[in-house]
């Protein structure tokens, strides 16, 4: 074979392929499974402002069983601090009695009152939501990642009733 025969079939090749492809961009599916993506079990508590710091910020903690038995974590918080990140503790035993940090979570936005990074804070321990009622804890709202103020703080677990759950 030529060159020149080459390139024709290479040429014919291409038009055959692009010409029987389809232009069309597919639609896109919106549908999700029954119950995907759908969170119901859940247990929240109340964060209070913490008298020392004089602060007025509070709101909750919501603990929500998620999918394949992880625990997720959502923090909304009223009158942050614009501009800070407030870092915020999960930490053994009741408010007040500062001991040993179970879990950092994400900062909370000053600007927006939620964890900064993700709506959420992923526990992978499997077991962490069906024992919560029995942990003996509390979580702490700092005023800034230098600054170890803290801002707003609740009992969970054993240590409060939830103000809610499902």
């Amino acid at each position: 074979m030529t060159r020149t025969s080459i390139k024709i079939i290479s040429l014919l090749f291409l038009v055959f392929f692009t010409a029987s492809c389809e232009q069309e961009m597919p639609e896109a599916a919106l549908e999700v499974a029954e119950g995907g993506g759908t969170l119901r079990n859940y247990t929240a508590y109340t964060i209070d402002a913490a008298d020392p710091s004089g602060s007025n910020v509070y709101g909750r903690v919501v603990f929500w069983k998620g999918t394949l038995n992880r625990t997720l974590v959502q923090v909304s918080l009223y009158n942050t601090i614009e501009g800070q990140q407030h870092p915020a503790l999960i930490l053994e035993g009741v408010t007040g009695v500062e001991t040993t940090t179970l879990l950092t979570l994400d900062t909370v936005s000053g600007d927006t009152g939620e964890l900064n990074d993700n709506k959420f804070y992923v526990i992978s321990d499997t077991s962490f939501y069906d024992g919560l009622l029995d942990l003996d804890a509390h979580i702490n709202i700092y005023l800034s990642e230098t600054d170890n103020t803290i801002v707003a703080s609740g009992n969970i677990g054993v240590n409060a009733d939830p103000v809610e759950s499902n």
